[in-house]
């Protein structure tokens, strides 16, 4: 695990070490271990390494033979053993490392070596022979991988601070992007909140020789339905994730897990412990606020697998965390379970470096609430049109928010306002809390957004898929938006924060591409969530465990926001900050504030969104020095 950059000349110009150096210094948390750098006529490659496999002889950059192909790795390769022992019929070896086998994979394969890949990876190729740069992004998009055209060179890089090093780029808010980051809570790719910079996308591979660059895609997910019997894809399941969840603890330093106690990270923990001579590591955190609070669970799995558990009952500085957290994504990022990910990978940090996690199981088998909504939205759309315009939506404005976490009026106003919208829309409204954009934009915005709409993107997703069942469209979308864009986002960058490496068994191909066989209904069964997934883990886990009631890896930001943080969100959104950048209405901010303030509303998604973007822009836009973590 590492954090990887460079740049590409077309003119074939040498390029600046101590520009290189810049851009490995600005990620050195992602690897502290170690810092190379490779550099030749058109081409610097650098890295920081955090030391997980081979750890004394695994230094980056890694070339072949006779140093005509180098590489730099960000992630790991689980089938490198695998591989390696068909090559080194012809290749010969220097290192114990899985980011050689790529180099001499390229040799043999060509472009389709990163099919042959079973990993997280993002990676960049230089083949001297050819001049050509190859950069690469794993199949799920568990590794970020940015990158900027320029006239004259390509510049890539982990994370878009390195590539902000370069003096050639320009920092200009991308408004496109800003108007997604309103609607979603995240940027989804290929956008970043940056004028030209790019998000590879998952599953994509770069080829850049000389000025001309071509993309393509070389993985995509597939829904099919196989007709086997419940008991065939019980087995299927457990056996694939067995082996996943196997091949990713291979490691030369100490592995431990995440557990919130809920049905993914809980599987993870007992096949680990399977596997484990020694009682796994895991890792969990509550908050005073019982309904955030998954601790009890946690309990039950980690004494049922005898594990070595670690927890704390957090009640963190939220005002110097919320500081420190933004400057960590580089662009504006408001999924508040960050905290949370932040806080757990900070303790996890000081016994391991390498965690296992339990992310991308409600994705894969229909876990959300809005999978249920979409359910239940084609019985309610058999009610007369004007009855559910006329009567119910008008009604269900009238009731006030409840102050639960999930409160039954505040569920109702969402399904409701959803279902009145299409398809595409309703997705997206059961998710996110979607802003008043006539109300909130600024007048001069107003103007050049108003051909933008936030479903667009959404409906790309829903028309490039290749499935007629909703429930599968509905997955495809969040596996190609949702996952990538926002929740292994969080995961890498919370737990990279802390020079932590997360892996995530349930998002290997293998598994994926399984799951994406088993027919729809066996997902969402009824009401029932991940029912083919809870039957599969019966022989593992108690009953208490798969089937308690999902909670969320997520904080009380509506308190912190009328308590901690008040001071703080009413400075950051002030009259003078907000009509200064003039992005947005105060009015309309500041009635959202008030409304949160006299517990009259739950603002909190989009309190905390705005107040996130305006302390991402003081950071990033208006400090060009770039002084990240002070």
């Amino acid at each position: 695990m590492c954090g990887i950059c460079g740049y590409c000349n077309f003119d074939e110009s040498y390029p600046d070490e101590h520009l290189l150096k810049k851009m490995c210094s600005v990620i050195e948390y992602r690897g502290p271990d170690d810092e190379g750098i490779f550099l030749e006529r058109g081409i610097g490659l650098g890295m920081r390494r955090l030391s997980i496999i081979d750890v004394e002889g695994g230094h980056q950059p890694v070339h072949n033979e006779n140093g005509s192909i180098w590489i730099v790795l960000n992630g790991e390769i689980y089938n490198y053993k695998e591989l390696r022992l068909s090559l080194e019929k012809k290749h010969r070896f220097y290192t114990s490392s899985d980011t050689e086998v790529i180099v001499h994979l390229y040799e043999e394969f060509g472009d389709s070596f990163v099919s042959k890949l079973n990993g997280m990876f993002s990676l960049a190729i230089w083949d001297s022979n050819k001049k050509k740069l190859i950069l690469a992004r794993d199949r799920i998009g568990i590794k970020p991988l940015h990158y900027i055209i320029l006239k004259n060179k390509l510049i890539f890089a982990s994370e878009i601070k390195s590539i902000l090093q370069h003096p050639d780029v320009k920092r200009e808010v991308n408004l496109k992007a800003f108007h997604y980051f309103l609607s979603f809570e995240y940027i989804p790719a290929p956008e970043s909140i940056f004028n030209g910079i790019k998000k590879l996308m998952p599953g994509h591979i770069l080829f850049c020789k000389g000025n001309s660059i071509s993309i393509r895609k070389y993985w995509d997910l597939k829904f099919s339905q196989n007709s086997f019997s419940e008991e065939h894809f019980c087995r299927q399941i457990y056996d694939t994730l067995k082996k996943s969840v196997n091949l990713e603890m291979v490691s030369d330093v100490p592995v431990g897990a995440f557990l919130s106690g809920g049905i993914d990270s809980s599987s993870i923990v007992a096949m680990m412990s399977q596997h484990s001579e020694k009682p796994v590591k895991t890792f969990s955190i509550g908050f005073e606020d019982q309904s955030y609070n998954e601790l009890e669970y946690a309990r039950i799995v980690a004494e049922r697998f005898n594990t070595e558990h670690h927890e704390e009952v957090i009640k963190p500085d939220a005002v110097k965390l919320a500081g420190k957290i933004i400057r960590y994504f580089d662009e504006p990022f408001a999924d508040v379970s960050a905290f949370s990910t932040y806080l757990v990978s900070e303790i996890a940090s000081k016994y391991v470096k390498v965690v296992l996690s339990g992310d991308g199981g409600d994705e894969q088998f229909a876990g959300y609430d809005w999978y249920i909504a979409s359910h239940l939205d084609k019985y309610y759309r058999k009610l007369p049109l004007i009855l559910r315009n006329k009567i119910i939506l008008p009604s269900i404005h009238t009731l006030p928010y409840s102050s639960q976490k999930k409160g039954l009026t505040n569920i109702l106003k969402r399904f409701v306002e959803g279902s009145s919208l299409p398809e595409e829309g309703r997705h997206v409204r059961w998710q996110f809390f979607l802003p008043d954009e006539e109300k909130l934009y600024s007048s001069k915005l107003q103007s050049e957004l108003e051909n933008l709409n936030s479903f667009e993107v959404v409906n790309t997703l829903y028309s490039n898929n290749n499935t007629s069942n909703s429930l599968s469209r509905e997955q495809y979308v969040d596996m190609k938006m949702y996952l990538p864009d926002d929740i292994l986002v969080k995961v890498d960058r919370m737990s990279m924060a802390n020079s932590l490496e997360a892996r995530v068994p349930l998002l290997n191909h293998h598994f994926v591409e399984l799951v994406a066989g088993i027919p729809p209904n066996l997902k969402l069964h009824g009401l029932s969530t991940k029912y083919i997934f809870k039957k599969a883990m019966l022989k593992l886990l108690p009953k208490e465990i798969i089937y308690r009631k999902k909670q969320g890896f997520s904080i009380p930001m509506k308190n912190w926001l009328q308590e901690d943080l008040r001071d703080m969100m009413i400075e950051t959104l002030s009259k003078r900050r907000i009509e200064e950048k003039g992005y947005v209405e105060y009015e309309y901010v500041n009635k959202l504030m008030k409304q949160h303030l006299e517990k009259k509303r739950n603002n909190a998604h989009q309190l905390w969104a705005l107040m996130v973007f305006e302390m991402w822009h003081d950071i990033y836009i208006d400090n060009e020095a770039g002084n990240y973590y002070e």
